[in-house]
C-alpha cells in the first residue's frame, strides 16, 4: 500500500503552507489558532480519492501529518516573537527586532527539537498507553481517514457532522450570533460564558466528562473564587497592583482574568507539569532504554527514527545554536537551558495532549514557565540586563514554544498512525519536511505583520494585531528583567495545584482549566455530560462511542475548514482593499467594536449587520445589573440545537462495522474496560479516590482495588 508518495509529500508541503499562513495570521489577531489535522485530512481525501481517484489511507495520513505541522509551528512562533518586535517599538531600539532569518532559523531549530525530544516517547505514551490516554484529535482524525476510506454510514456521519458545524460556523461568522454566550454576575463582579464552537463540543464529547469536569473545577476556582477575591479586596481604593496598568475597581472579569489569573493558571501548569514528569520518569527512562537498546521489532508499524540519527540532529541544532549569529545564544547556560526546558516541556506537552488535546494545550503556560526559568538563570545567573537580556530570554522562549507545539501536534499524528497502521519513521520524516517548509512562510507573515499593522495599540498604530499571548510575554519579560515579577500571583497557582494533588485528583487538567478562559471549558464539558448521558444509555462500550465519536470528528474538522476559509477570505480582501482592518468608510463606533474582518465587508455590501441590529432589542422584563441581554444570549440557542443534534446521532443505533476491528486494528481488549475508566483515564488519576470509578465518577458497589491493579504501568 502506498504511503510516503511524491504527490502526497507536494499536497502536505502546500496544505500546511496554506494553514502556517493563515493560523499565523489568525493568531496575532485573536490569540488561537485552528486546529489543522482533521481538515488537512478531509482536503486531502478530497482532492486523492474524490478528484484524482486514488490515495490510500496511508497517503492521507502522509498528507495531514506535513499539512499539520505548519499550523503547530505557527502557533509557536507567534505567542513569542512578536515580543521582540514590540519591545524594539516601545524601547526604540531597532537591535532588539528579529530579522527574517533569525525567525526562520528559530522556528527550524524548536520544530526540530520538539520532534528529536518527542520521538522516543512514541511507544511509552502512544502504544503502552493505549486505552488510557485518549488523544482526541488523534483519534477524531483516524476515525477521518478511516471513513473516508471505506464510506457507507461512517462516512456519512462524519461528514453530516463536518456540513452541520461548517453551515454553524459560516452563519456565526457572519455575525447572526456572538462568539459566545455571556451573563454577567454583579454580586461576585464575574460573569458566565461559554464559547459556541462546534469543535470545543466536539472535543468535550471525545474526552469524557470526568476529564472536562477536572478543566471546568480548575475554570470554576479562577473564575467564581479568585477573580472575585481579588475584586472584592481590590475595590476599596484605586491602588494599581501589578501587573496590571489600572486599578482593580475599573477593571472587568475579562481584565481580571488576563492581569492576574493568568499568573495563577502559569503557575498551577508549572506544578502540574512537575508532578507529571516525576511520575513519567520511570516509564520515561524504560522508553528511552527501549529506543537506545534498539528494542523496536522489526514489524513495520513500530520502525521509528534511529536513535543515532535523532543524537546526531541534536547535536546539530546545540552546534547551530552556538555558531549561527542568527541565534545568538553565545553561552552553554542558555543553550543548557533550551535543551533542558525543552526535553521537560515536549515531556508535559506530549502526554497533556494526550489527556485535554492539542486544542487545550497550554503552550503558552508552559513558554511563561520557560521564560520566567530562562530569566533566573540570564538575569542572576549570568548578570544580563536590558535589551542583551530581553532578546536572550525570548529567544529561548521561541524556540522552547515551537518545540512544545510541535511536540503536541506530531503526539496526535503518531496516534493517528497508530490506528491506521501507518509507518512511524515516515511520519516522523514528514513531520521534519512540514517544520522546514513552513518555518520560513510563518517568519515572513510576522515580518509583514510587524511592517503594516504593528502588534501594539496607540495612535500611530491604529489597527495593530494585538498578538495577546505575546504582549504577554513582553510584559512577563519586563517584570522578570525590571524585578518586578507578580511571584504571589505564581505561588498562589503552584499552591493550588498542589492542594489539587493532595486530594488526589490530577493537576494538569485542573491546571489548564484555571489558565484557560472559562468560555472553553464549559462548551467541552457540555460535551463531557452529553458523552456521559449516551454512555448510560448504551448497552455495550462499541454502541457508546462509534455514532458519537465520529459526529464529533465531523464538527472538528467542519469548524476548522470554514475557519481557514474565513481567514483566506478576510487576507484577500484586505489585499484586494487595502485595507489593514476591512472597516467600511463611514462606519458607526459601535459597528467598529463588534466588526469582524469578512463579516464586516460583507455587511456593508450587503448593509446589513446582524450584530448591530440585535443590539436594537432590549428585555423589558429586566432591568438593572442583572438585566438579560437577547445579544449577549442569543448563542445559546443555536448552540443548544448543536448538542441536541450531537445527541440524537450519539445515541442511534451502531452502524454495521466494528470501531476497533475497522480503525484501531486490533480486538476489544479482554475484559473490556469500564467506560471512561479505563480508555478515558488519564495516568495522572492513580489515586485510590478516582481509580476504577465508572463513567459518571461514581465509586462501583465493590470496594475499590488499590491503584497498582488498576493503573497498568510500565
Amino acid at each position: 500500500m502506498r504511503e510516503f508518495s511524491p504527490l502526497a509529500g507536494i499536497l502536505g508541503i502546500v496544505i500546511g503552507l496554506v494553514f502556517a499562513l493563515a493560523n499565523a495570521y489568525i493568531g496575532m489577531k485573536v490569540g488561537m489558532t485552528i486546529s489543522a489535522s482533521i481538515p488537512a485530512a478531509v482536503i486531502s481525501m478530497g482532492i486523492l480519492r474524490g478528484i484524482l481517484g486514488r490515495g490510500t489511507i496511508l497517503e492521507n495520513n502522509i498528507v495531514q501529518t506535513i499539512g499539520s505541522a505548519g499550523e503547530s509551528l505557527a502557533a509557536g512562533m507567534i505567542f513569542t516573537v512578536p515580543a521582540l518586535f514590540i519591545f524594539a517599538y516601545l524601547d526604540r531600539d531597532p537591535s532588539l527586532a528579529p530579522t527574517l532569518l533569525q525567525m526562520t532559523v528559530w522556528g527550524a531549530i524548536g520544530g526540530l527539537l520538539g520532534i528529536v525530544f518527542m520521538v522516543p516517547l512514541r511507544r511509552m505514551l502512544i502504544v503502552r498507553e493505549h486505552g488510557k490516554l485518549p488523544f482526541p484529535e488523534g483519534v477524531a482524525c483516524a476515525e477521518v481517514l478511516e471513513s473516508g476510506q471505506r464510506g457507507g454510514a461512517s462516512a456519512r456521519t462524519v461528514f453530516a457532522g463536518l456540513g452541520v458545524a461548517a453551515v454553524y460556523e459560516f452563519f456565526r461568522g457572519l455575525g447572526f450570533w456572538k462568539d459566545e454566550a455571556t451573563q454577567r454576575l454583579p454580586l461576585i463582579r464575574s460573569e458566565i460564558s461559554l464559547a459556541t464552537e462546534p469543535a470545543l463540543l466536539g472535543v468535550g464529547y471525545i474526552l469524557g466528562v470526568r476529564v472536562a469536569g477536572y478543566m471546568l473545577a480548575g475554570a470554576v476556582l479562577g473564575w467564581f473564587v479568585i477573580i472575585p477575591a481579588i475584586a472584592f479586596f481590590g475595590s476599596s481604593g484605586n491602588v494599581v497592583i501589578p501587573p496590571a496598568s489600572t486599578p482593580v475597581a475599573d477593571m472587568s472579569p475579562g481584565d481580571m482574568w488576563n492581569k492576574y489569573l493568568r499568573y495563577v493558571g502559569a503557575g498551577a501548569v508549572v506544578l502540574g507539569g512537575l508532578v507529571s514528569l516525576v511520575r513519567s520518569l520511570g516509564t520515561i527512562g524504560g522508553s528511552l532504554f527501549h529506543a537506545f537498546a534498539g528494542g523496536a521489532t522489526r514489524e513495520r508499524t513500530d520502525r521509528d527514527v534511529p536513535t543515532p540519527v535523532l543524537l546526531l540532529i541534536l547535536v546539530g541544532l546545540a552546534a547551530t545554536m552556538w555558531v549561527l549569529p542568527q541565534v545568538q545564544l553565545r553561552s552553554m547556560v542558555v543553550i543548557a537551558s533550551v535543551i533542558a526546558f525543552g526535553f521537560f516541556f515536549v515531556t508535559v506537552s506530549s502526554r497533556l495532549v494526550g489527556i485535554v488535546g492539542s486544542s487545550s494545550n497550554p503552550a503558552s503556560g508552559m513558554t511563561i514557565a520557560t521564560l520566567i526559568g530562562t530569566a533566573l538563570v540570564a538575569v542572576y545567573g549570568l548578570g544580563m540586563s536590558g535589551a542583551a537580556a530581553k532578546f536572550a530570554i525570548l529567544a529561548v522562549g521561541a524556540l522552547v514554544c515551537s518545540a512544545v507545539c510541535i511536540a503536541g501536534d506530531i503526539s496526535q499524528d503518531l496516534k493517528t498512525g497508530f490506528l491506521v497502521k501507518a509507518t512511524p519513521w515516515k511520519q516522523q520524516v514528514g513531520e521534519i519536511i512540514g517544520v522546514l517548509t513552513s518555518c520560513g512562510a510563518i517568519a515572513g507573515v510576522i515580518w509583514l505583520c510587524n511592517e503594516r499593522y504593528g502588534f501594539f495599540q496607540d495612535t500611530q498604530h491604529a489597527n495593530a494585531l494585538l498578538a495577546p499571548q505575546a504582549n504577554l510575554m513582553k510584559l512577563l519579560v519586563q517584570g522578570i528583567v525590571d524585578q518586578q515579577l507578580p511571584w504571589p500571583l505564581i505561588l498562589t497557582g503552584m499552591a493550588a495545584a498542589l492542594v489539587v494533588e493532595l486530594l488526589g485528583i490530577p493537576s494538569l487538567p485542573f491546571a489548564v482549566g484555571l489558565y484557560l478562559p472559562l468560555s472553553l471549558s464549559t462548551p467541552i464539558m457540555v460535551g463531557g455530560v452529553v458523552r456521559w448521558l449516551i454512555d448510560r444509555r448504551a448497552n455495550n462500550e462499541a454502541q457508546m462511542q462509534k455514532p458519537g465519536i465520529l459526529a464529533a470528528s465531523g464538527l472538528v474538522a467542519g469548524q476548522g475548514l470554514v475557519g481557514v476559509l474565513f481567514v483566506g477570505a478576510a487576507a484577500f480582501i484586505g489585499w484586494w482593499k487595502n485595507d489593514p482592518k476591512f472597516t467600511p468608510p463611514g462606519a458607526s463606533e459601535e459597528q467598529l467594536v463588534i466588526a469582524k474582518h469578512f463579516k464586516d465587508w460583507l455587511s456593508y455590501q450587503l448593509d446589513f449587520d446582524p450584530h448591530y441590529r440585535l443590539r436594537a432589542f432590549e428585555w423589558r422584563a429586566f432591568r438593572g445589573d442583572y438585566a438579560l441581554e437577547p445579544y449577549e444570549l442569543l448563542p445559546l440557542a443555536p448552540f443548544l440545537l448543536l448538542v441536541l443534534w450531537l445527541a440524537l446521532v450519539a445515541a442511534r443505533p451502531l452502524p454495521p462495522e466494528p470501531l476497533r476491528a475497522s480503525v484501531r486494528g486490533r480486538p476489544p481488549p479482554e475484559p473490556p474496560p469500564p467506560p471512561e475508566g479505563a480508555e478515558f483515564r488519564s495516568r495522572f488519576a492513580d489515586s485510590p479516590a478516582f481509580a476504577g470509578r465508572g463513567a459518571a465518577g461514581a465509586k462501583p458497589e465493590e470496594p475499590e482495588p488499590p491503584p497498582e491493579d488498576t493503573d497498568a504501568r510500565a
